[in-house]
């Protein structure tokens, strides 16, 4: 596996000035699906106050040159681990304290955000480590995206978010583990009082777990519909892990807001969630890695034949859901392949039926209506919060321009800068 290595003490943070001036060769309306040419966007206070052709520089504004590269709205990927390796998969994982994920999390949170990625949603983390590093971003103590996080999965026992690699003299159960309408009430509540900004559950089996399979439903209908009821009465939105094709119906009806992989959903299904308003979340890039990369980073053979089984069924229905016009966000399952890569998925995304400026906006204004930020995530306007991202080339002529990111700019401060491009 490539290694990357992270020179933390090269980091140039620019914090916000009065007012900054990003001068664009393009901007990409993620609206229309266009590239506006040689764009000015203002930025003051952390917001965006103007941006286009005819913006009028004021004087005592600090001037960024981007004239080289298209901008657009600061990325958003809604299913990611900050605080997981895939170089620890399989049996590796057990030996990774809930600490020692957490000094994880930080590199990885510095290498997304580089990479484009301004707002990401941690979906699973153990020990609360999620949390710690929301907050410690928060606090300005490490560099990362604006984070939305879950801290425990909630699942049955021996399910897919249990740990059933221990042998059971250990008597170990995950911290997210709840069985029956009344203890996941309670188990909600927990993870809401230690910081959870969203509640992840897992209603069906997984791929890299042990001893289940991801068609195998979990959670029954009436857990979930406890799970939801007192996620929404807590002012949270639930995220449901769910592969199987009656696991993917179960968690809509009982009114999930987001179905997470979607891997062997089938037409009554994509048109409950449509029906429902319900966000499909297809992670059909880490596919390509699994295969290949999950023997050498120490993924248990079983859980390589669960890929082989559903990764093609999964890229089959993401171009149907898709077709059929079912409500999409952009989340990739970061931390099953090396962070920093999530822009793979666009190109995977386009290669599976959309045209880069759908899958784009699935990353951004698509995003930012699951996360509940719309009006403040998702395009480069007045009034939106000031996250920009600058990229060589133009990402409608050639989806891997994403991989070309130089500039990246959230909140209003500036985290990456290749070119320096700074006028008065």
């Amino acid at each position: 596996m490539k290694k990357t290595l992270v020179c933390f003490l090269a980091a140039t943070v620019m914090a916000p000035a009065a007012t900054v001036a990003l001068k664009c060769g393009g901007l990409l309306d993620v609206r229309s699906g266009r590239v506006e040419k040689n764009v000015v966007v203002l930025t003051s206070g952390g917001k965006v106050t103007q941006a286009g052709a005819a913006a009028a520089i004021p004087a005592d504004a600090t001037v960024i040159d981007l004239s080289g590269e298209t901008c657009m709205p600061g990325l958003i990927d809604v299913h990611d681990h900050l605080t997981s390796d895939p170089q620890d998969a399989g049996y590796k994982h057990l030996g990774v304290s809930t600490p020692r994920s957490t000094v994880k999390g930080v590199k990885n949170a510095r290498t997304t955000l580089r990479a484009g990625f301004t707002t990401v949603r941690n979906v699973g983390a153990d020990g609360y480590s999620d949390v710690a590093l929301r907050d410690g971003i928060n606090d300005g103590d490490v560099e990362g995206p604006r984070l939305i996080v879950s801290g425990p999965a909630l699942g049955i026992t021996g399910g897919h978010c249990d740990e059933t690699m221990l042998a059971p003299e250990f008597h170990f159960t995950a911290a997210g583990v709840a069985d029956g309408p009344w203890a996941v009430r309670a188990k909600v509540r927990e993870v809401v009082k230690y910081g959870a900004d969203v509640i992840k559950v897992c209603a069906s089996g997984g791929v890299l777990s042990k001893g289940d399979q991801p068609g195998t439903p979990q959670y029954t209908v009436e857990e979930l519909k406890a799970i939801v009821e007192e996620a929404h009465k807590l002012g949270r939105k639930v995220a449901a892990h769910a592969h199987g094709t009656q696991s993917i119906k179960d968690a809509i009806n009982a009114g999930i807001d987001s179905v997470e992989h979607c891997s062997l959903i089938d037409a009554e299904g994509i048109a409950l969630a449509k029906q429902h308003g319900t966000f499909l979340v297809f992670d059909i890039y880490n596919d390509d890695f699994i295969l290949k990369e999950g023997p050498k980073a120490g993924m248990l053979p079983e859980s390589i034949e669960k890929e082989r089984q559903i990764g093609k069924l999964q890229r089959e229905n993401f171009r149907k859901a898709f077709l059929a016009g079912s409500k999409m966000a952009f989340g990739t399952d970061g931390g099953v392949y090396p962070h920093g890569d999530n822009w793979k998925q666009f190109a995977t995304m386009v290669e599976f039926g959309m045209k880069p400026a759908e899958a784009i906006r699935t990353a951004t204004l698509s995003a930012a209506e699951l996360l509940g930020m719309t009006g403040q995530l998702g395009s480069v306007e007045a009034g939106y919060l000031a996250d920009v991202i600058a990229v060589d080339g133009n990402p409608l002529e050639n989806i891997d321009n994403m991989n070309k990111v130089r500039f990246v700019m959230k909140g209003g401060q500036v985290y990456r800068n290749d070119g320096g491009g700074k006028g008065r």
